[in-house]
């Protein structure tokens, strides 16, 4: 569970956040809406401690975010940004970069297990072949994913994550995350997404105007 008390943020002299207060349920499938620099995307960055809140605290399973459980918070979340880094390398060592670290080491996954997680996301198993620089926003963004689902993640914060798929590639990312095991906190205004999420909270002003 993630919760927001009384939230704020200010940065260069502007108040980005207000008093931010809701909670998220293991499960949840939240749409962040609302116009471009009304704040959705600083939620995102300040539950993974990209950014600090100035006023009220966040809670992540009852205790306070903190410096010192940042990491272990991190670890249990894949934040997937508009455009994803995979790093200088090919896709597949991509892939499997965080299970050369002991923490996942005893969970790589077997070649059958990329494989299908690949297909899964509408992504051929030849692309890991392919060194990272050459793929398209879009592949960039389902390798992202791709990585997480192999990782066994199981809560999601994602920035506009459809935003360079086409129809099919779109509906193959919404199955992959939007099932019941998995918690996913979403900043976009792609009505198919948005569609299929719980929960809908609009950001006006850095305040929450409505929720549905």
């Amino acid at each position: 569970m993630i919760i927001f008390q009384n939230v704020s943020l200010q940065g260069d002299n502007k108040l980005i956040l207000e008093n931010i207060s809701f909670a998220v349920n293991p499960g949840d499938k939240i749409a962040l809406s609302g116009r471009s620099g009304s704040g959705k995307s600083s939620i995102i960055k300040l539950i993974i401690g990209a950014l600090i809140p100035t006023g009220g605290r966040i809670l992540y399973n009852h205790a306070p975010i903190t410096a010192a459980n940042i990491a272990d918070i991190r670890s249990a979340i894949a934040y997937i940004p508009q455009e994803p880094l995979l790093g200088a390398a090919s896709v597949r060592e991509s892939l499997l970069l965080p299970f050369s670290f002991k923490v996942h080491q005893k969970n790589r996954p077997t070649e059958s297990r990329l494989v299908n997680v690949l297909e899964a996301l509408q992504l051929p198993a030849a692309i890991m072949d392919q060194h990272s620089s050459q793929v398209s926003g879009g592949e960039k963004q389902r390798l992202a994913i791709a990585r997480a689902l192999l990782l066994n993640k199981k809560i999601f914060l994602a920035d506009e994550i459809t935003s360079a798929l086409d129809t099919q590639s779109k509906e193959a990312v919404i199955n992959c995350l939007m099932t019941p095991g998995h918690t996913v906190i979403s900043v976009s205004h792609d009505p198919d997404w948005i569609a299929r999420c719980n929960r809908v909270i609009t950001v006006e002003h850095g305040t929450i105007r409505k929720e549905k």
